[in-house]
């Protein structure tokens, strides 16, 4: 698994100092094994060649993840490497044989090479020291105790992952900002399942290779169990494909909302621009911020059900007309239902986008923190900027005459500290501030200050810290 993939941008000090810590304790590992550790079987240098060749062949074939991650089959390569080879050799093969796909390019500088390089080396030794513990050590220091090969590649398959994804995912967690728990947990369960399920294959291609069925040379069989995993990595890739065609229907959605109505053009991308920046004065990660920004950007998606002759009529709705509008949140949640396992933390945007703090919106009557942060900081969003676009029947307030009526609706429609930290942003000057300006800049595709276009949300996490 590769956390450096696509990190962008000069590295900061402390990640280079993560990664060159990474890199000597690999290559310490590699003298100590070659001077005192275990030698484990006979080789000939057509075996290292081919091997290096199977290592160089995973890491090109590696699938692309959320959170500019990636994941490749190297961790069934490097299981079979141990199994054949002495732990100093194998952690020589991943060394030598890794080369990422964007390997050589302006944009993957040599830190981040070097990073996915030796910690996958790093954790080849780590895994490589336990199956020949299990294996060669233990049985015999524990007299009739036999531990088979079974029970050794699972044991070396979870040094494997808990090594690997802990290394990675702290890288991320640095680059980011990302809390290291949230990223380790959230991922654990669907990649140890396919780390454990595929595991047995790294033995199974060992003694394929030992024993030849084919053509007298072992080779032959490993490259047809490869043909039949290279297949299998489809799982992961059309996992990544289906967020992706999700979050460009969804953008579609969204696009043909906004084109309806030229009173709310951009209206979705300026809630999204004030909502990341209001997330990250109240203190939230970076991965917090793009799922609100997410959020944000789709928070109105019901109003797709609503009739053209109400969301575009131009006079003053009636009571049964606006008690339709106020069906969009749930209406939201209804069409978004098939995909809810992909969006389950930004479905609380769309529902309680126009609860209240006092507890008189809608559609629940959630009051305070009932609602969740998220969805106070994009209702936020969205009544600035539904005061200030204005309506053909309602003049659009000044941004100074929007900030007062917030301040002044801090601690009944609004969380009285997300206002106050709507106002210090607000004296900031930020280009979300003024409505033309900010039209203007996104029609000119000019930068939006520090609200970029959302990006598609990274996996899904939990939860995050209310306001203390």
């Amino acid at each position: 698994m590769d956390g450096m993939k696509h990190i962008t941008g000069s590295a900061p000090t402390k990640i280079l100092i993560y990664v060159v810590g990474i890199a000597v304790a690999a290559g310490a590992l590699v003298a100590y094994l070659y001077i005192a550790g275990p030698q484990g079987p006979r080789y000939s240098w057509l075996d290292v060649v081919f091997w290096v060749g199977l290592v160089a062949w995973s890491t090109r074939v590696a699938v692309a993840l959320p959170f500019n991650a990636a994941m490749s089959h190297l961790f069934v390569i490097i299981l079979g490497a141990i199994i054949l080879f002495p732990p100093w050799l194998a952690m020589l093969i991943v060394a030598v044989g890794y080369f990422s796909s964007e390997f050589g390019k302006p944009t993957f500088p040599w830190y981040k090479d070097l990073f996915n390089r030796a910690q996958n080396t790093l954790v080849t030794g780590l895994a490589a020291l336990v199956w020949h513990f299990l294996t060669e050590v233990a049985p015999v220091g524990l007299g009739r105790f036999d531990i088979s090969a079974g029970v050794a590649i699972v044991a070396a398959s979870f040094v494997l992952f808990i090594s690997n994804i802990t290394l990675v995912y702290y890288v991320i967690h640095l680059a980011s900002g990302a809390p290291f728990r949230k990223i380790w947990v959230d991922n654990f369960r669907w990649l140890s399942l396919s780390y454990f399920v595929l595991a047995p294959i790294g033995l199974f291609m060992a003694r394929a290779y030992q024993i030849p069925l084919v053509g007298g040379w072992g080779g032959f069989s490993v490259l047809f169990i490869l043909m039949l995993l290279y297949y299998s990595r489809f799982y992961w890739d059309e996992r990544v494909k289906l967020q992706e065609a999700l979050d460009s229907t969804i953008e579609v959605l969204v696009k043909a909302l906004d084109a309806k109505d030229p009173h709310t053009r951009l209206h979705s991308e300026r809630v999204a621009a004030i909502s990341k920046d209001l997330a990250k004065a109240a203190g939230l990660d970076e991965s917090d911020q793009r799922k609100i920004e997410y959020g944000a950007r789709i928070h109105d998606i019901g109003k797709v059900s609503i009739p053209d002759s109400i969301l575009l009529k131009p006079g003053r709705l009636t009571e049964e007309e606006f008690n339709q509008i106020k069906l969009h949140p749930t209406d939201g949640i209804k069409l978004l239902q098939p995909a809810q396992r992909y969006m389950r933390d930004v479905l609380p945007i769309i529902r309680h986008h126009h609860e209240r703090w006092d507890g008189r919106g809608y559609p629940d009557g959630l009051a305070g923190q009932e609602t969740h942060l998220w969805a106070r900081i994009v209702a936020l969003g969205d009544a600035y900027e539904a005061m200030t676009a204005g309506r053909p029947y309602v003049k659009a307030k000044t941004p100074e005459e929007a900030l007062r009526e917030i301040m002044d609706l801090a601690g009944s429609q609004f969380d009285p500290k997300l206002a106050k930290l709507f106002h210090e942003l607000w004296l900031q000057d930020p280009l979300w501030k003024d409505r033309e300006v900010f039209l203007r800049a996104s029609t000119s595709q000019a930068p939006s200050s520090d609200s970029s276009a959302p990006s598609s949300p990274a996996p899904a996490y939990r939860t995050s810290e209310e306001l203390n």
